[in-house]
């Protein structure tokens, strides 16, 4: 079985105080 795992890197938690994210990572695990 096949898994995707997603990573995501933020400048905070909250877009309305205008945090964003950075990077985004994917990895396959077969």
């Amino acid at each position: 079985m096949r898994e995707v795992v997603l990573d995501t890197e933020t400048t905070g938690l909250s877009p309305e105080e205008g945090h964003r994210i950075v990077e985004i990572g994917c990895l396959e695990l077969i």
